[in-house]
């Protein structure tokens, strides 16, 4: 064999390899909790109101959410309630349906006695009678500083997992379906090998759900966060659930969602728009995205043509004000062609269509490359007009002084209407017989 050959040979193995990993996405049915209704206020600089909660949670049931989280009941200050308080207590008063709906608790005690001290989470998530619990431990050295050494720590969760199967009456009737959450997963498993290993083992006979594992800094590169998962799957077989969450710290959290799916992780919980505690975190909204981009069939469970709606609306509330233009997938600059290169087709792999989560393209002028398509579809937007209506000549001519305008040393917003008419008015000064010049109709 030749080495043109052997390369090529190298070259497919490289691809078949790219494509099993494809396939193997394709194929994962994750295990999905929403948590649009805490993460996504924790972020925000205004909060949510009760009336607020009520709007969104019908919202998230009807877009196809079976497993959403309704708030954390809080542990430092337990006697200042808070909305997520008021939000359980009005659903359980009104006799709504918390079928798969979860809450965040922490551990209890084991007194000295031995008796059992349940936290006053878990005493409200008995008292709110919601039906299952992420349950939340800190296993690094600086996360359990002050709370509880090792033994203890195993010892007060053996007794707080059996507490809550004594008094959580769970979906339908039966048990409740317990996640033991690792606030500072990757934090411990990278650091505390050995302590991680223990816990997770020890877990790993416990009736229970399963085990969530955060990176909540968002600091730990995919391949990391792929180990700390592939370590876990290890220590906790099958039908155990895994699931992961990832902040977006240093801007891996897409990746590394996607690294854990492929290194033994079950599902992901985090909110559906991309708002989150830090900067924003790995979102349920963006991985349905990236799932239904690579032809996963499990995501005709959701309603994904109304992704895009919902998630900016959701975020909006939030926040008070617009979606960032610039956030991958459900930010308004995602789907603004600059050229129409870029544009995204239905019948390419990889590639995932505005229209496919409920958008359209628009269009958004840069003098260095916008090119015909894009000026006249962003002429179409200002002014009303079909884009079809604009001469490639005078489009031509508009690319043109664009382009003289940046070597004069003029830096000028075409994208604005006001500039891009006045840009269109110069054009047309460039023909003998006059073409008559739009007004502006949209923003």
């Amino acid at each position: 064999m030749d080495a043109s050959a052997a390369l090529l040979d190298d070259a497919r193995a490289l691809l078949a390899d790219a494509d099993q990993k494809l396939a193997q996405l394709r194929a994962i049915e994750p295990y999905l909790i929403d948590i649009s209704l805490r993460e996504n206020p924790v972020g925000s600089g205004i909060g949510h109101t009760l009336a607020d909660k009520l709007r969104i949670l019908p919202q998230l049931r009807a877009f196809g959410m079976r497993n959403i989280h309704l708030g954390s009941l809080d542990y430092p200050m337990p006697d200042e309630l808070e909305v997520d308080d008021d939000f359980m207590l009005w659903l359980r008063d009104h006799g709504d349906d918390m079928r798969g709906c979860f809450a965040f608790t922490d551990i209890g005690t084991v007194r000295g006695d031995g008796s059992f001290a349940p936290s006053p989470s878990m005493r409200k998530l008995q008292a709110y009678k919601v039906p299952n619990t992420l349950h939340e431990i800190y296993l690094s050295d600086e996360g359990m500083a002050g709370l509880y050494d090792f033994d203890t720590l195993l010892r007060d969760l053996r007794a707080s997992i059996g507490w809550l199967h004594a008094n959580i009456t769970g979906d339908n009737g039966g048990a409740p379906r317990i996640l033991i959450n690792i606030v500072d997963g990757c934090d411990a498993l990278t650091n505390r090998l050995e302590r991680s290993c223990a816990l997770l083992e020890m877990l790993a006979g416990q009736d229970i759900e399963g085990v969530s594992i955060e990176d909540d800094r968002g600091t730990y590169l995919p391949f990391q966060v792929g180990a700390c998962v592939a370590i876990a799957r290890r220590c906790l077989p099958q039908p155990k659930k895994l699931v992961v969450h990832v902040h977006a710290g240093a801007g891996y959290e897409n990746a590394s969602v996607i690294e854990a799916l492929l290194r033994g992780a079950d599902g992901v919980w985090g909110g559906i728009p991309k708002q989150a505690a830090i900067i924003g975190h790995a979102s349920l909204g963006e991985l349905i995205a990236n799932l239904v981009r690579i032809g996963n069939p499990h995501m005709a469970a959701y309603q994904v043509e109304r992704l895009l709606p919902l998630a900016t609306s959701l975020q909006e509330l939030d926040s008070g004000q617009p979606v960032p233009d610039d956030v991958p997938v459900l930010g308004r600059n995602a789907y603004r062609l600059t050229l129409d290169f870029f544009r995204q087709q239905g019948s390419r792999p990889m590639d995932l269509p505005p229209e496919r989560i409920g958008g359209r393209y628009g269009y958004r002028i840069c003098p260095v490359v916008s090119d015909r398509p894009v000026i006249a579809g962003r002429l179409a937007e200002v002014t009303g007009r079909p884009a079809a209506s604009f001469p490639d000549e005078v489009l031509d001519s508009m690319i043109r002084l664009m382009r003289r305008d940046l070597r004069a040393g003029l830096r000028l917003a075409y994208d604005m209407p006001a500039e891009l008419l006045e840009l269109h008015r110069r054009a047309l000064a460039f023909f003998p017989s006059p073409m008559q010049a739009p007004s502006c109709e949209t923003p």
